[in-house]
């Protein structure tokens, strides 16, 4: 407001000017109020009209001590100036307004975070019964090839051989179509909790690029409830009477610059808990990409598996056809199966990989809540 509030003396028939004393406690406050306004454009409009109503409110009343009286007219340009701040104020909060502490959303996407975490966990379980099953069968046809070597030195007949590999045949596929129900259901879970992951750190991230707003809004209430206090001061030295002008200037006493210093404070506790609350976010965001990451290597592995079986099947078929085929198919297999046993490893570890990150990333995330429990 800039050290004065009324018209140059110099001018004619004007009323003094009115300084601002050096020494008042909140003069820090009202100088970084000035730099606030040199600063934002917005907060510069906001107080040139406050000035504007001040400086008409101090004149008027001005013209009333000349005479040593207050009038109608004086009085009800003071109490229209402050309701003209006030409406001024609330405006701007309204326009500024944010729901600072509650993080009802944020809870929903944590239960959310956790249950599909523990549903990935559970599919990492029925994955675990389908490697099994693929165990089985790599077990099946060693013990195929074993009965073919025993079968083909003594000259006999493949009938344990053949046998071992209908078992095989028998056992079918080791990956269900519930498996890729599962399968699909939770990457498709996990897909969408990363949207919303990212939509929500995106409103965060606004919010945070909005803190300054707040900044704003504190230079304004400072602002409006230290011209506010200016006028009262007057109307106490203006209407003479000591029982009300004790009164009306009691108003100068109120600590305005630790008003300052609580919005302050306030905005930036706000900033702490956003802060706060984008870490959360973030471990659960990187959590749920590494999870789709190994969901995309499991897929892989499991297709590369799956065309794996099949071709050991194919070989099984040929083999089964008559005693002749015998040599032929079993041979096949025996070059195939080493290739199958190391996807079947692959896929093992990888599966170990997925439930080790999942709990990694729970652990990371409810540090992150004990850390900011706000």
């Amino acid at each position: 407001m800039g050290g004065q509030s009324s018209k140059k003396s110099g001018e004619t028939g004007t009323p003094p000017v009115l300084q601002i004393n050096p020494n008042l406690p909140y003069t820090a406050e009202l100088s970084s109020y000035e730099a606030a306004c040199r600063l934002d454009p917005d907060l510069q409009s906001f107080d040139t009209t406050l000035q504007a109503r001040t400086n008409r409110v101090i004149n008027s009343l001005a013209v009333g001590v000349e005479v040593r009286s207050l009038s109608f007219n004086s009085l009800k340009e003071v109490t229209g100036c402050l309701l003209e701040m006030n409406q001024e104020v609330v405006k701007i909060i309204l326009d500024c307004k944010k729901d600072i502490w509650k993080n009802q959303e944020l809870f929903e996407l944590v239960e959310d975070y956790f249950e599909n975490s523990l549903q990935t966990l559970d599919f990492c379980t029925a994955l675990e019964k389908c490697l099994n099953r693929a165990r089985d069968g790599q077990l099946i046809l060693h013990v195929a090839l074993q009965q073919f070597e025993e079968e083909d030195a003594d000259g006999k007949k493949y009938v344990r051989t053949l046998e071992e590999l209908r078992s095989f045949k028998t056992a079918g596929e080791p990956f269900t179509k519930e498996f890729f129900q599962i399968f699909q259901s939770v990457y498709k879970q996990q897909v969408l909790m990363l949207e919303k992951l990212h939509l929500r750190k995106s409103k965060i991230d606004k919010k945070l690029r909005h803190v300054k707003v707040w900044r704003k809004v504190s230079s304004i209430i400072f602002a409006a409830a230290f011209a506010a206090i200016l006028i009262c001061s007057v109307v106490a030295a203006a209407m003479a009477a000591p029982p009300v002008a004790a009164a009306l200037a009691a108003a100068t006493s109120i600590p305005v610059g630790s008003m300052g210093k609580w919005f302050d404070s306030l905005w930036r506790d706000y900033e702490v808990a956003l802060k706060g609350q984008k870490e959360v976010i973030s471990s659960m965001q990187v959590g749920t990409y590494v999870a789709i990451m190994d969901l995309d290597s499991i897929r892989v592995l499991v297709d590369r598996l799956e065309i794996q079986i099949d071709s050991l099947s194919q070989s099984v078929d040929f083999a089964l056809r008559d005693e002749k085929a015998v040599k032929f198919g079993i041979e096949d297999i025996r070059k195939k199966l080493g290739v199958f046993m190391k996807s079947i490893e692959d896929l093992g570890e990888q599966a170990d990989k997925c439930s080790r990150d999942i709990r990694r990333a729970r652990t990371v995330v409810l540090q992150r809540i004990i850390k900011n429990p706000n």
